[in-house]
């Protein structure tokens, strides 16, 4: 995942900084709780920084920070000392930062005096509210300068600032302060063994007014904020789960709690939820990145993905727009608030420039539709599948030869338009760039998947010759994808088809995305695991996203030999749809121990170093963390294992676990099914079923993929592999 412009690389946060996030808010801090607007830090609210500088000081001496301890996505308390005047190691003076990120930032301030004396303290918060676009910081490039007026009144700074006809503005009130122009001041004596404390806000302001209403500073203090009830919500909803081996237990908690912060309302529609890409640069939502987590999510709740559905739905493309790269059928790549949005989105808030998000989204519809949403609600969104299906025909295949391409409509726009959407992520064996229009191999199979889903789809619905007609086209695009990408000299397909139909012969996980969606001939297969496995392509925290004798390799780059924890889930269950448990295993294994490593929280991706050389999994300099589908990616891997599945218009729920002995036991409660809720218990390999709905079957046995069901609905004679 990258956003525009992927070409541009963000600047590192840096380490020990901390992200908190909540829907599409967020703030980065160092670890001492301030902010500096050299840095990418800030709070952000609707893609603006808000606030640029929030600097503490105590008797003009900067916080030397102990700990920070995020309590919630949304969440983290801040401890540091002040340090000393006279020379001396130890300082009785702790302050405590407990703060909260919401529309805006809440913060209760404490100081604490350990000392037998009182203590006289002038207490200082530097405040700056540049209203950077989040694309100029992401970029370390802020360059606008807006016409600033500051306002305080008694204990409130008020800031306003007008660029061309926008204005912005953003109030800071702290209890008991006095408000001068640049900062909140307080002058306080801390009595022996005693404290002082306070509250302070920053929240954006809209036509007079805070806006969204601010929680009360008692309320928050208290611990049941608007965000708190949020997630409790978001507990009670979700599946509860108890795990043997508490390791991964911790894990799999993470990625709930994380899911659950990435969780955004359509503006226009406050009762769908979607999910965001990614903090902290990607709080928005993405075509290919809120497809992919919900898909992977669709066992924790599956109404994330209809609504990310319905909202993708209400913005697919309408006309031909070359610098939004909008085309009719064609689904969004992102969605930008900001100001500069217009700029960088080629004039629009949302840019179309993904090659794989529309057949995904056909994708994604199927795998919805399999869990037990009324008929209607999947019938609504057929016209969309449709249209998408077209975007991939007429717009997708520009050259009619079967395959679909990108090429970029315009100079400002993703030079590569898949998940591998840096600069240099699509090469040769020698490392030398491919030139578009590219096939690549992973968006053939994306379109494969959309195929067939619209083919259950259409039968399901009583449509036999649709569904026959789309099976019989996902069975052309089979064949050709397997004679035209099959390297047989090298024993692996081939990244991509270039400009010049010659295939991009680098080594390259996407063919490992390849198996999920069934394209691969099943006399292949072992060949394709084999690579992947090598000691070239797994690193030994899971399979790097090119290998390392490939001409362009490098461990530390962002598509060229990096590990993407959600690369790898989808390989790991697309290795167990062909059979390979024990590979799927191993990385499923390695990830959730390289998780340890970052408390419980996959990050983006990290660095390929061999884990023989380096025993950590090493972070890469810009990872986002939380990100969507690195926190659907546990979850992805369990219920992979599991090989679970859904298929309620057939009365069934399949399930055959093949968990390593090592994750010991599993129990689940609440878990989402045909608008009810099961329990699963898996004691050794032995799985238990109980609260299916009415009509609802447990099948012991491999998860009926779509190629089988059609194969014995009668439609092709692809019998595929379960």
């Amino acid at each position: 995942m990258a956003g525009w412009n992927a070409d541009t690389a963000a600047g590192p946060v840096g380490a020990g900084n901390v992200t908190l996030v909540e829907g599409s808010c967020f703030c980065i801090s160092l670890a001492n709780g301030d902010i500096h607007p050299e840095h990418p830090h800030g709070a952000f609210h609707e893609d603006t920084r808000i606030l640029s500088r929030w600097n503490l000081t105590v008797n003009d001496q900067p916080l030397e920070p102990l700990t920070a301890e995020t309590k919630e996505p949304y969440r983290a308390l801040f401890i540091g000392r002040v340090p000393r005047s006279d020379g001396y190691a130890d300082s009785p003076l702790i302050v405590e930062r407990l703060r909260e990120v919401t529309a805006g930032i809440f913060e209760e301030i404490t100081l604490r005096n350990y000392s037998a004396d009182a203590v006289e303290c002038n207490i200082s918060i530097s405040v700056e509210a540049d209203f950077a676009d989040l694309f100029e910081v992401k970029e370390a490039r802020v360059q606008r300068h807006w016409e600033e007026s500051r306002h305080p009144l008694d204990d409130s700074l008020t800031i306003r600032a007008v660029w061309h006809d926008v204005l912005k503005a953003v109030s800071v009130t702290g209890r008991g302060a006095i408000a001068t122009p640049h900062a909140l001041k307080y002058q306080v004596v801390v009595p022996p063994r005693g404290e002082w404390s306070t509250l302070v806000s920053v929240v954006p302001v809209s036509d007079g007014a805070t806006a969204p209403v601010a929680p009360p500073f008692e309320e928050a203090a208290r611990g049941v904020s608007p965000n708190d009830r949020r997630r409790q919500e978001w507990v009670a909803k979700i599946p509860k789960l108890h795990m043997g081996n508490r390791s991964i237990e911790r894990t799999l908690r993470r990625s709930y709690d994380d899911l659950g912060a990435l969780r955004i309302e359509d503006p226009a529609h406050p009762d769908r939820i979607v999910v965001a890409a990614g903090a902290p640069w990607f709080m928005t939502l993405f075509g290919r990145d809120s497809l992919w987590a919900s898909e992977m999510a669709l066992p924790v709740d599956p109404s994330l993905a209809l609504g990310t559905l319905q909202t993708l739905a209400d913005r697919q493309g309408k006309v031909v727009d070359p610098m939004s790269e909008e085309e009719p059928g064609k689904i969004l790549h992102e969605v930008r608030l900001g100001v500069s949005s217009g700029l960088a989105l080629g004039g629009k808030s949302v840019y179309y420039g993904s090659v794989d998000a529309t057949p995904q989204f056909v994708m994604t519809l199927g795998s919805v539709s399999r869990w037990g949403f009324a008929k209607d609600t999947i019938a609504a969104l057929l016209p969309s599948a449709d249209r998408a299906l077209d975007w991939v025909r007429e717009y997708g295949d520009k050259d009619g030869d079967g395959f679909v391409e990108y090429s970029r409509l315009n100079d400002q726009g993703l030079i590569n338009q898949g998940w591998k959407d840096s600069w240099d992520g699509i090469n040769f064996v020698d490392g030398a760039l491919a030139e578009p229009p590219i096939a690549l191999c992973e968006v053939q199979a994306l379109v494969y998947s959309a195929l067939l889903s619209r083919a259950w789809m259409a039968y399901d619905a009583g449509d036999a010759p649709l569904a026959a007609q789309l099976t019989d086209e996902a069975a052309r695009l089979k064949k050709k994808f397997n004679d035209e990408f099959w390297l047989p000299d090298r024993g692996y397909y081939a990244m991509a088809l270039d400009g010049r139909k010659r295939p991009v012969d680098a080594c390259a996980s996407n063919m490992g995305q390849c198996l999920w969606h069934g394209i691969v001939d099943d006399d292949k297969a072992p060949l394709v695991a084999e690579r992947l496995m090598s000691p070239e392509m797994f690193s030994g925290w899971g399979i790097r996203t090119l290998a390392t004798d490939m001409g362009a390799y490098n461990p530390a780059s962002y598509h060229n030999g990096s590990v993407w924890p959600h690369d790898n889930a989808i390989i790991a269950a697309g290795l167990l749809r062909y059979g390979f448990v024990e590979e799927a295993q191993r990385i499923a294994t390695a990830l959730l121990e390289a998780a340890d490593y970052c408390n419980g929280r996959l990050p983006e991706l990290f660095c390929g170093f061999s884990r023989e050389q380096v025993s950590e999994p090493v972070p890469y300099p810009t990872a986002c963390s939380p990100q969507a589908w690195a926190a659907t990616t546990p979850i992805m891997l369990i219920t992979s294992l599991m090989r679970y599945d859904a298929h309620v218009s057939r009365g069934g729920f399949w399930m055959d676990p093949v968990l390593p002995e090592a994750y010991g036991d599993l129990h689940i409660t609440n878990a989402p099914i045909a608008g009810g809720r099961m329990s699963i218990d898996i004691t050794g390999s032995e799985p238990s079923v109980q609260g299916l709905p009415e009509g609802i079957r447990f099948h012991r046995e491999h998860r009926p993929w779509l190629t089988e069901l059609l194969a014995q609905a009668g439609l092709g004679s692809e019998p595929g592999r379960p």
